[in-house]
């Protein structure tokens, strides 16, 4: 998941929390370096980390972290794309979805800056995911789909499809992750979603194809509904929604 001062010389949050805030960072959350940040996009960035911190957690694909974003314990939710324990190395990939403290506290962010994280955890439990499987998200949804494109065979039955804002934005990101994707462009009142639901029903008939859905809250319960209309049983679902409209943040 990904989404949501703007100056390099703004005083690091670490450094104006209170005591106690610090103290409570130091207990709850690993230290790492930001070791890049790669501008994909205007509303894409790519995220290196690196540190001992890293080297001490385990990750499997689906699983968050939550990085201090602000004062406080202000703090952001993102699906890891990559985690290297041995190297002490991470990346995520966050778009930049609206101004809140977690859209700019990366587009302050330079190479060599401290930060601090709680995680991995558990989020979508998707440790026993095979093919066939058909992968509905948006935007926020990339890194998941990046930590699983490896698993997908070549072949018609698994699939990945995204509603998004620009498709000519987002088809170059999702070609730097690894990622075969179908894009579907948002329109008024939610009017593309027809057609989300009528190519996501198309992998309904065969019985071992998994669902997940993952993204906006309001879309997942859509078309989470016209799976189950077209014979899909729940336990072929796997669901996480990862934003709402006029939410803060979904964890």
């Amino acid at each position: 998941m990904s989404s949501e001062t703007n100056e390099a010389h703004t005083v690091p949050a670490s450094q104006a929390d209170g005591r106690l805030t610090r103290t409570l960072v130091r207990w709850l959350m690993r230290p790492a370096v930001i070791a890049s940040v790669d501008e994909l996009s205007d509303r894409f960035r790519l995220i290196s980390f690196e540190g001992e911190g890293l080297r001490a957690a385990a990750w499997r694909p689906g699983q968050k972290i939550q990085v201090k974003v602000g004062g406080g314990l202000t703090a952001r939710t993102y699906t890891p794309i990559s985690w290297d324990a041995a190297a002490g190395a991470a990346s995520i990939l966050v778009w930049l979805r609206g101004e809140g403290p977690g859209s700019a506290w990366v587009r302050s962010l330079t190479p060599g800056q401290a930060c601090q994280f709680r995680g991995p955890r558990a989020s979508l439990d998707i440790a026993d995911l095979k093919p066939p499987f058909v992968l509905f998200g948006d935007e926020t949804s990339f890194g998941l789909a990046s930590s699983v494109a490896g698993l997908r065979p070549q072949d018609a039955t698994s699939a990945f499809l995204f509603e998004v804002t620009s498709a000519d934005e987002c088809a170059p990101v999702l070609e730097r992750l690894g990622v075969e994707a179908a894009l579907i462009e948002r329109r008024a009142g939610d009017a593309h979603l027809a057609a989300i639901e009528t190519q996501i029903e198309r992998h309904a008939g065969a019985a071992d194809v998994r669902f997940v859905l993952t993204g906006k809250a309001q879309s997942i319960q859509r078309v989470s509904r016209a799976l189950k209309a077209a014979g899909v049983g729940s336990a072929r679902i796997l669901a996480k929604a990862y934003w709402a409209p006029g939410k803060a943040g979904l964890d």
